[in-house]
């Protein structure tokens, strides 16, 4: 059964906690606290192949921004989630794009960019538009997610998974050598 390690990005109040523990648990948190680091691991069954998940749900708060290099230096993949009530969290996931890049020192990684709360359509500042063009000037898959109503949780992370399995770069083992004179 193969392992991905999944890191789940995005500003403060976006929804990432309330996406990963839908997924994991089947549970909606209604109340937003603040995460430092949260980590998960759930089996998955995507496209007949089983898979672990380890999921680092990371902290939205600009205070442990610096964390977030070893995050991505460690991730396989990216699940990048903005709030579509909310424009300004779609315009600070664009420099989480650069780290990932930066960090991992090439543009080729599994990445997955999410617009989450489509059940407040009513108050959305975000188009579907702007999330599609954003992900196709990125090379990468677009869904529009609820935490809340449970729409597109489980896409989401099977959608990341068919992400790494296509992943030209992926490493399947980190392997570390060392030689003794």
């Amino acid at each position: 059964m193969r392992e991905f390690k999944v890191v789940v990005l995005g500003s403060g109040g976006v929804g990432k906690s309330a996406l990963t523990v839908q997924f994991v648990s089947g549970t909606f948190m209604e109340k937003y606290d603040p995460t430092i680091e949260d980590f998960y691991r759930k089996e998955i069954e995507v496209d007949s192949a089983p898979s672990v998940l380890e999921i680092l749900d990371t902290a939205g708060t600009e205070q442990f921004a610096s964390m977030r290099d070893l995050y991505i230096k460690n991730g396989q993949g990216f699940v990048v989630v903005y709030s579509l009530t909310n424009h300004q969290t779609f315009q600070d996931i664009r420099t989480m794009k650069d780290q990932i890049v930066r960090v991992k020192g090439t543009d080729r990684v599994p990445i997955l960019l999410v617009g989450n709360k489509v059940d407040l359509d009513h108050q959305r500042e975000v188009t579907t538009t702007e999330g599609t063009n954003l992900a196709q000037q990125w090379n990468c898959s677009f869904l529009e997610a609820s935490a809340k109503n449970r729409c597109n949780v489980n896409e989401v992370f099977a959608e990341i998974v068919r992400e790494m399995n296509d992943s030209p770069s992926k490493d399947k083992r980190n392997y570390c050598c060392c030689v003794l004179l």
